[in-house]
């Protein structure tokens, strides 16, 4: 089975490279395509992504910056795997737990894994702000969509490739992730979750999410529900 692992990159060059590497050697024997999508960035991070290439690694550069979504949708298209996997390019995630995230499609069972932080004892937690502000998303999804999903806002998030293409993206930002999960749940696909790790990272290590993103993800939800 093999995996396209999608990664949206955005001014990301001290850590792109050593999430590259993690990619690779967490994962030997695993048959990996890695698509870096280099959304405008202004410091060096396509140089960075292409001195890390190997042979299945694909460097696609915007010219300008337009946002999580988009630069997500150019890398899915390019993506030649039976499965996408996201993956941010800063390591908050760790590549480690691809094993974990795939085996439910290994076995048959799922269309779609999430990864879950909350289902993990002992992970770190971001500011309280994004800790509770990611706890609310998901409340408000099982609210409005019927679900169970603990982790509405992780990153790591697992599709059949022929099903995340049928759902006609639109978004650009990072509403991507209330896009795809409210698309998903629409169709009765249900979200299987698997516990991960995560390290968060501090603002002024490069966290890009802010508070007004939390409410377009909650319209964002709302709008696809009616």
């Amino acid at each position: 089975m093999k995996v396209s692992v999608l990664i949206p990159a955005y001014n990301e060059a001290r850590t792109i490279a050593r999430c590259l590497d993690a990619v690779y050697g967490r994962n030997p024997g695993r048959d990996l395509e890695v698509i870096v999508v280099d959304d405008g960035s202004i410091d060096a991070t396509a140089a960075a992504a292409r001195n890390s290439a190997r042979g299945s690694t694909k460097v696609i550069a915007h010219e300008k910056n337009l946002g999580k979504g988009a630069a997500i949708r150019t890398a899915l298209a390019a993506a030649t795997g039976d499965l996408v996997l996201i993956q941010d390019a800063d390591l908050e995630y760790d590549p480690a737990d691809y094993a974990a995230l795939l085996k439910p499609f290994e076995e048959g069972r799922a269309e779609v894994v999430y990864g879950s932080r909350i289902l993990k004892a002992g992970n770190g937690r971001s500011y309280a702000r994004y800790y509770w502000g990611g706890r609310v998303l998901s409340w408000w999804t099982n609210l409005l969509y019927g679900s169970h999903v603990s982790d509405e806002p992780t990153c790591y998030k697992v599709f059949n490739t022929k099903l995340l293409r049928s759902l006609d993206l639109r978004c650009e930002g990072f509403e991507f992730c209330p896009e795809v999960t409210a698309k998903v749940l629409r169709r009765g696909i249900a979200i299987n979750e698997v516990p991960i790790s995560y390290h968060p990272r501090r603002i002024e290590e490069g966290k890009k999410i802010r508070w007004h993103d939390g409410v377009i993800a909650l319209w964002t939800l709302l709008k696809f529900r009616f």
